[in-house]
């Protein structure tokens, strides 16, 4: 059917349908779920345990049920849930990080996070292997919104302790033909609404075998065709989380 829309106004529904779902500009807290995407934390302990496990990689020291708190949140008052696991204290990652039960190949995540206290230190994983980092006081390699050891975010957005921030991700899994890696995995990430990272190439898995998938393999560097979860390190700090969804992207 041939519109009647003014070409300007035909734009401006293009771009609202766009910043709706991906990469908001403003009002990027509380983003709810576009259409397609699953939301897997409410910051309620009922949906961390439906949609989440811990992730069995070899220094796991937890137990079933998850043991990361419902706490409530600072800012307005409802749920919230901490990253502060009893098993993951000292900054033990792995032995208590938790991922979805849901696998991904490429998609698109929103992720919020509040962090309570200096220093505070997590961590979100895309596939269950390369990790943009989340850690208040240091903007370095290893520091606040890097694509870890690799790439630094171009602007320095973080809304400090006791404020709640967001992730916007597109990721683009590792490409195969034939068995063999042909493409690397990209990523595009806007914190707080301002694009920080543009298709950026990941390299490989840092950390080791504790990290997370294919950590083990050549260094980190032997990555596979496997799909993986979003996965969340529990350090011994409080970091909180709250409205996480994930679409799969075709």
């Amino acid at each position: 059917m041939k519109s009647h829309l003014k070409p300007s106004l035909l734009l401006i529904l293009a771009l609202f349908t766009y910043s709706s779902s991906f990469g908001q500009n403003q009002s990027y807290l509380g983003t709810p779920p576009p259409k397609g995407a699953k939301l897997y934390l409410d910051g309620s302990n009922a949906s961390l345990q439906q949609n989440w496990m811990y992730w069995n990689g070899p220094r796991l020291a937890a137990t079933p049920p998850l043991k990361w708190p419902e706490v409530i949140d600072p800012v307005d008052g409802k749920k919230a849930i901490s990253s502060n696991d009893p098993a993951g204290a000292g900054g033990k990652y792995g032995a208590a990080d938790i991922v979805t039960k849901d696998e991904f190949r490429d998609f698109e995540a929103h992720v919020e996070f509040l962090i309570l206290k200096e220093g505070g230190n997590s961590g979100v994983y895309l596939q269950n292997r390369y990790e943009i980092q989340v850690l208040d006081g240091d903007y370095g390699l290893h520091g606040m919104a890097a694509v870890i050891n690799e790439t630094l975010p171009t602007s320095q957005v973080y809304n400090g302790l006791g404020k709640w921030n967001a992730y916007d991700i597109k990721f683009q899994a590792a490409k195969f033909t034939e068995g063999k890696l042909v493409e690397k995995a990209k990523v595009t990430i806007y914190f707080n609404g301002v694009k920080i990272h543009d298709q950026v190439s990941i390299q490989q898995v840092w950390g080791g075998p504790n990290s997370g998938i294919d950590g083990g393999n050549d260094g980190g560097k032997g990555i596979t065709d496997t799909p993986g979860g979003l996965k969340l390190q529990a350090e011994g700090h409080d970091v909180l989380y709250r409205n996480i969804w994930i679409k799969p992207i075709n």
